[in-house]
């Protein structure tokens, strides 16, 4: 009706969001499915794959198609029409995402605590917030650079501004999906934990005056709330195996005490202090 191109541009948009909730939805559900022989850490970094997935598709079917339609109209432009339809649709879709986005917000300030808005989406580790985050955002700025090159070019009668409005949208949909992919290609590839785990085990061995140092300590985000730790320790000398075994029974006690998202604690004494082992 309207005959916009960033107004298409924005249909398409929302149809590739709604399909990419559908993955995100699919890789919580797999990631919750309990560790077998084949995968005894777990399915925790299959919501990691279907959101580098969803990045995927929020590149191609969203920003591709946008700039390629932006292209078409900017060489065969045509009068933005019936524009108080377009109006009202586009009001309509930005008080909607809008308020998703907003809930987003609420629910990342929630999870971040004393951390920085930014500074907590490049350190979380729940892929699928960030990826609803980074989509209603694109989704909301989409939706306001349409509304604003329609109503420019309706009333300038230049079709061009509006072609212009769907490269925007491309532009944006496109610097979205690259800055999801690089984040969630991290955890997909096996990214540590938070730096918080080490400080606490560190501080743990502190404490405990049977633990001389800390040799070594690796950790690898296995997925949403799900840590793998492997850490190397020195033992006062002279500890029988029954004591060796209390005190690292009891470290680990401790450690999930204040981090329960730590699943697994490997703990490998050792009298030599090989920082690489």
């Amino acid at each position: 009706m309207t005959k916009s191109g960033a107004m298409l541009a924005e249909t398409i948009h929302s149809f590739a969001d709604c399909s990419n909730q559908v993955l995100l939805l699919l890789g919580v559900k797999q990631s919750q499915k309990p560790a077998d022989e084949e995968h005894p850490f777990g399915y925790g970094k299959s919501v990691y794959f279907w959101s580098f997935m969803v990045a995927m598709l929020l590149f191609s079917i969203g920003g591709m198609f946008s700039i390629y339609e932006g292209i078409h109209k900017f060489n065969s432009p045509e009068p933005v029409k019936e524009v108080y339809w377009g109006i009202g649709i586009l009001l309509f879709s930005i008080a909607l995402e809008g308020y998703a986005t907003y809930s987003n917000i609420v629910e990342l300030n929630k999870r971040k605590g004393k951390v920085g808005f930014f500074k907590y989406l490049k350190q979380t580790k729940d892929s699928d917030l960030i990826v609803i985050f980074g989509e209603n955002s694109a989704a909301v700025l989409g939706l306001l650079i349409a509304l604003t090159a329609m109503l420019v070019s309706y009333y300038t009668g230049d079709g061009r501004y509006d072609a212009v409005g769907s490269l925007g949208i491309g532009i944006v949909l496109i610097a979205v999906a690259i800055f999801l992919s690089v984040e969630v290609k991290s955890l997909l590839i096996g990214e540590s934990g938070d730096t918080e785990i080490y400080d606490i085990i560190t501080d743990l061995i502190t404490k405990d005056p049977e633990i001389e140092s800390l040799i070594n300590c690796k950790s690898i985000q296995q997925g949403p709330g799900e840590v793998l730790v492997c850490i190397k320790i020195k033992c006062v000398p002279n500890i029988n195996t029954q004591r060796l075994s209390a005190i690292i029974n009891t470290f680990e006690k401790e450690l999930r005490s204040k981090r329960p998202d730590v699943k697994w604690i490997y703990v490998e004494p050792d009298l030599q202090e090989w920082k690489n082992n």
